[in-house]
């Protein structure tokens, strides 16, 4: 495999790309030129919408190309392209052999939700400390126990008496927030997904978790829950502001997550007709809303 490297202004992004593409480009990846810099800039999206940028003023475009000489081919015809003005060449090179799997797995350490509540991918031991653990390997539905969002639910779940109860996860991914809240002692969780692979996916890690739940699409959950768990996005949290609260029995919980703490009054606004939302919990941006 070989690389053709790419600096280019955001312009310029979305051409170059469609033309690696065309050019039997295996992949197109485009990065920040100046990341880990004090000139780098975050750019914010959600899954499924249009990316709010097409890429940065100084933008670095890679290619993977099967041979080098398919590579130098795209790169000759690249550089007499109209759209590639003000953008360079920064070379082609050869992409070593690695062990994907040993690479990918060295990414994926223990996750620490409370010292003694961990997510322990299965090629780990688990740390001495765990008294309860998940097991749970990256793969194609959200939640492995790395990202702030899911981690602030288990740290609510496991710190709130939630055992005996009936508890819904809505979205469920990975379905690691229904499995820690078997985990933890509820014993009727039902978890759904409008994705057919998180369904599956669901299945999968709470028979490799030893846990009980019932899983499938969202017309599964039915009547009233002690606690509802929404771990999506501010757009459809809000839309969903009706039915989630609908779930909710008298007295019971709402917790919401994968919302920016610059989206909490958005979110209060929408759910203002049903409950008084507040925040509980706040990491890397990411905030934990309750009700």
């Amino acid at each position: 495999m070989f690389e053709l490297r790419l600096l280019c202004p955001e312009s310029a992004v979305e051409p170059i790309s469609d033309a690696l593409e065309a050019l039997d480009a295996l992949s197109v990846s485009v990065e920040d030129a100046d990341g880990d810099t004090p000139l780098e800039q975050a750019l914010f999206g959600e899954p499924g919408m249009p990316p709010p940028k097409e890429g940065w003023q100084h933008s670095r475009v890679v290619a993977l190309f099967a041979t080098k000489s398919i590579a130098a081919d795209a790169q000759s015809t690249l550089v007499l392209q109209d759209f590639f003005e003000n953008s360079a060449v920064l070379g082609v090179q050869e992409v070593p052999e690695q062990d994907w799997v040993r690479l990918t797995q060295s990414q994926f350490a223990p996750v620490e939700i409370t010292p003694e509540f961990w997510i322990v991918p299965s090629w780990h031991e688990a740390p001495a400390a765990a008294r309860n653990i998940i097991r749970l390997d990256p793969g194609l539905a959200f939640g492995t126990g790395t990202h702030p969002t899911t981690r602030m639910c288990l740290r609510w779940i496991a710190t709130h008496s939630i055992a005996g109860q009936r508890v819904l996860d809505y979205g469920c991914g990975s379905g690691i927030l229904a499995i820690g809240a078997a985990k933890f002692g509820s014993n009727d969780v039902v978890a759904v997904d409008i994705d057919p692979a998180a369904v599956q996916a669901t299945l999968a890690n709470a028979q490799t978790n030893h846990v009980q739940l019932l899983t499938g699409l969202p017309d599964l959950a039915n009547g009233p829950y002690h606690t509802v768990l929404a771990n999506i996005l501010a757009s459809p949290l809000k839309v969903l502001a009706p039915l989630l609260c609908g779930h909710v029995a008298q007295g019971g919980n709402l917790v919401l997550a994968g919302i920016l703490a610059r989206q909490a009054d958005e979110l209060k606004a929408a759910y203002a007709p049903y409950c008084q939302l507040q925040v509980a919990d706040e990491e890397d941006g990411w905030i934990l809303m309750t009700a």
